[in-house]
């Protein structure tokens, strides 16, 4: 795959897994949920008591969601604290931001860079 156009030559290939993982409702809520959250994240259970789903299944997002880094996570004491990568998504929103920056109104042709 070539490198996306723009400085940070972020490929296709590097976008890709960031977005698969994203591509997956519970994934997208927990995400949006962290973002919101800001710096300071939220703890697993908050997380998962908001989206109302079972342990297990929330687990198994969250772990995807950790394994491309696109969430971090940390021990305080007894609770483990989640956290969005703030790089990693600003890679990945510049990427997707580009990436549109080319799009035409619905129906016409797209823009030339």
């Amino acid at each position: 795959m070539t490198a996306f156009s723009g400085e940070l030559g972020f490929t296709y290939s590097e976008a890709a897994p960031y977005l698969s993982e994203l591509g997956h409702p519970h994934r997208l809520e927990i995400f949006s949920y962290l973002v919101r959250a800001g710096e300071k994240g939220a703890p697993v259970g908050e997380i998962q008591s908001h989206l109302g789903i079972p342990k297990s299944t929330f687990s198994h997002h969250l772990r995807q969601l950790t394994s491309v880094g696109l969430v971090t996570q940390s021990r305080e004491g007894r609770v483990i604290r989640c956290r969005v990568d703030e790089s990693r998504v600003k890679l990945v929103k510049r990427f997707v931001n580009e990436c549109c920056d080319g799009m035409a109104p619905l129906g016409g042709r797209p823009k030339r860079r």
